[in-house]
């Protein structure tokens, strides 16, 4: 049987763990006595997440944990239950054992998450997009003109695949068309920042943008 000493400690963790989380974790502690399975329960916090208090009876996790050898009886953490209502709580418990290796305690977490599950819809349905952009690099935004005419000459070389002193004509002619069709040149002095860059004319860019 679980000893005062140990339902002591266990309560006081309870504690600690119920005001960490929050109103949502409920901790339950079973003290196992077979001359008295309808009162497990020796201690709970937040006992509204199951709707259960001191005294009330096992739950299935318990009775069954009381059907097992408890040699073999392993923590159970980190899975899914589900309460009268139909809320979904995340649980875990825990076995304690007495000297002798008869279990004397269980000590279980559940966590309501069943508004944390309606929120990762909404959020789901707001960040989803459509599925042929899936395998498309983000958008980026820049932090200002110059640093998207910068990207936008950093994009045209990444298109040609090779610096500017190994490019020919016709690697310049695509990179200063690929400027052109993302507006580019729409920027002011645009065109003196690219030529520059490329090691052309003013002249040159022109003839470049209208070459078929």
């Amino acid at each position: 049987m679980l000893s005062d000493e140990k339902l002591n400690f266990l309560t006081q963790v309870a504690k600690a763990l119920a005001g960490q989380f929050g109103e949502n974790c409920e901790i339950v502690i079973h003290k196992i006595n077979e001359n008295n399975i309808n009162n497990t329960i020796v201690s709970i916090e937040n006992g509204h997440v199951s709707s259960r208090q001191l005294g009330d009876g096992p739950s299935q996790v318990v009775l069954e944990a009381l059907k097992k050898d408890p040699a073999d009886l392993i923590d159970h953490i980190n899975y899914l239950t589900r309460t009268h209502d139909g809320r979904i709580l995340k649980s875990s418990t825990i076995y304690f054992k007495d000297k002798t290796g008869s279990l004397d305690g269980i000590f279980a977490i559940n966590y309501d998450i069943t508004a944390l599950i309606a929120a990762e819809s909404t959020l789901k349905s707001l960040i989803s997009i459509d599925e042929h952009e899936n395998d498309k690099e983000p958008d980026y935004i820049p932090q200002d003109i110059n640093e998207l005419l910068d990207d936008l000459i950093e994009e045209s070389v990444k298109l040609v695949g090779k610096p500017v002193p190994l490019m020919t004509k016709d690697d310049k002619i695509k990179c200063i068309q690929f400027l052109n069709n993302k507006g580019a040149f729409l920027v002011t002095k645009s065109g003196d920042k690219v030529a520059g860059f490329f090691n052309i004319s003013k002249y040159t860019l022109y003839s470049y943008i209208d070459a078929k």
